[in-house]
């Protein structure tokens, strides 16, 4: 369970975005499937698409654009709140980057749509994240302001005493 997460009611925060982020993804494939499922062989020699051809056909297998595989390094999180909102919004903050950068590549609207759509949501959960860590920051105690995890610490000057 997370009782610091619980104290600010936030346990079901992560697991909604999360969520959408997964749909995110799905929504990415299909946009790739759509863009490589006619592919004719010279096509896909051209496009420099080969070697990913030789390994997964026009299967999709998610990974960055320089070919690391996604997987679950992708995942940070350290257990405390103040950290994990932090890591969140950064994560939020690449996404958005990464669908700025598609959208300066690509011309199609039946791709710059969807990405549009895509970065939308991702400035909307860093904005949530946001929303997140003032709450969690509002109700620390001030001399905790980024001094110790309140989950595991409890001390009451932040010297590690107790």
């Amino acid at each position: 369970m997370c009782p610091f997460y619980n104290t600010f009611q936030m346990c079901n925060f992560d697991t909604d975005i999360g969520t959408e982020e997964l749909a995110h993804l799905e929504m990415v494939a299909a946009i790739v499937h759509q863009l490589t499922r006619n592919l004719s062989m010279e096509e896909i020699e051209k496009s420099g698409f080969a070697n990913y051809y030789v390994d997964h056909t026009i299967g999709i297998w998610p990974q960055a654009a320089g070919g690391v595989p996604f997987n679950a390094c992708e995942f940070q999180v350290k257990g405390d709140i103040i950290t994990d909102l932090m890591e969140d919004m950064a994560a939020e903050q690449k996404a958005r980057s990464t669908y700025d950068n598609i959208l300066r590549l690509v011309d199609d609207p039946d791709v710059c749509g969807p990405i549009r759509f895509l970065r939308m949501r991702e400035v909307v959960h860093f904005q949530r994240f946001g929303e997140a860590l003032r709450i969690v920051q509002d109700k620390l105690n001030s001399k905790n302001f980024y001094a110790f995890n309140p989950e595991f610490d409890k001390c009451e000057d932040c010297t590690g005493k107790k």
